[in-house]
């Protein structure tokens, strides 16, 4: 079994708890989950095994009881109710929202959270760790020195807490994997790549790609394989979830401006004036975002074309398809002992792909690459 611990416990996990659960019942199709039945490792072999979020409001709840605010409670699996909500590291990483927060740190210390973390685990049997809380203000530290002297004055966000606190269990209890599911740089810093390599753990990331992003990086090879000079582009996105909530905050903001945008030079070779990024917060629209996108360009005679495109997507059920796979390939991965980051696990399935300085290419691209990485074959060929 992947035994597997959720680290946020918002609206994405719900989805994939009670996702995952009811594909493995056969009560749903796999559609969105991309490697579907390709790969050896079974969505019977995932087991989700614990949660953790800071949020006063869900701790010591079950995740049963969570996903009622998403579920009909007819639809919602009974074995939620063996996953019980526990507390994890804050680090300031819901200021500013309208939630009353407190993280095992604020009364144990960083140090002693960190350890309390690793027993826990250690009891629960994790290996693999879904990184899926609020989008954060972090910056890359860079220097392996600078991150262990960061971690001795407790001075990490969230997600960086938790990226080192897997690598400090996977060095002790047994090689783990973290999949970084939001735009903090993990995968993207080297000194987290530094400490993984050295600790037997690995790290996807960041940031999973799930909605426009991936159309916009496949569409914008396109136009790159044909020639076309790309003069502008415009994406945005609203939405009424948490995330949305949260991105209102500009530092926020930030962090997925850097993840989306970073594709176009590195898919087009030359930088075209890009817009893209979340826009706003609108509560009615819930989970099912509205995404506009405008590219114009040159085709021959300097004749200059638009493509439009408008569409909604349900962002969190989007998610936990890449999710499920990316859990699946953790085993993979730690079975093929590629301890620090898989590029090629990140080029498909992330906004922003790891290690440092990797260049995002498309994700038709990205997809036979991975295919070649597992030593599959598309079924078509």
């Amino acid at each position: 079994m992947i035994k597997t611990v959720i680290i946020g416990q918002g609206m994405a996990a719900s989805y994939l708890e009670v996702g995952l659960e009811r594909l493995k019942r056969n009560e749903i199709p796999d559609y969105g989950v991309p490697l579907r039945n390709w790969i050896p490792v079974k969505y019977d072999e995932i087991e989700i095994v614990g949660s953790y979020d800071v949020d006063e409001r869900k701790i010591g709840k079950t995740a049963y009881e969570l996903a009622r605010e998403f579920f009909d409670s007819s639809v919602i699996p009974g074995k939620l109710k063996e996953i019980q909500v526990r507390r994890g590291i804050h680090m300031g990483s819901l200021k500013g929202l309208p939630y009353k927060a407190k993280g095992l740190e604020e009364k144990l210390g960083f140090d002693k959270a960190v350890e309390t973390l690793i027993e826990e685990w250690k009891s629960l049997g994790a290996e693999v760790f879904v990184n899926v809380i609020t989008t954060e203000p972090a910056e890359p530290i860079g220097s392996f020195d600078e991150l262990m002297a960061r971690v001795r004055e407790g001075y990490l966000s969230a997600s960086q807490a938790y990226a080192y606190a897997v690598a400090r269990y996977a060095k002790e209890v047994k090689p783990s994997v973290f999949i970084n599911a939001i735009p903090s740089p993990i995968a993207n810093d080297a000194a987290f790549i530094q400490l993984y390599e050295a600790s037997n753990a690995i790290v996807f990331g960041d940031d999973a790609a799930t909605g426009a992003t991936p159309l916009t990086a496949d569409l914008l090879e396109h136009l790159y394989q044909r020639n076309r000079r790309v003069l502008g582009i415009a994406q945005f996105n609203i939405g009424g979830n948490t995330d949305f909530l949260a991105l209102t905050e500009p530092e926020r903001n930030i962090m997925k401006k850097k993840t989306k945008s970073s594709m176009v030079s590195d898919i087009l070779g030359y930088e075209a004036p890009n817009y893209i990024r979340p826009t706003g917060y609108l509560e009615p629209l819930g989970d099912k975002k509205f995404v506009a996108m405008i590219i114009e360009y040159s085709s021959f005679g300097d004749f200059k074309d638009e493509i439009y495109v408008i569409m909604r997507v349900n962002d969190k059920p989007a998610i936990v398809g890449v999710l499920i796979d990316m859990i699946r390939l953790a085993k993979i991965a730690l079975e093929k002992k590629k301890y620090g980051t898989v590029y090629e696990v990140n080029a498909f399935y992330t906004k922003k792909p790891g290690p440092p300085g990797a260049k995002a290419i498309s994700k038709v691209k990205a997809f036979y690459r991975l295919l070649d990485w597992l030593g599959l074959k598309d079924p078509r060929d």
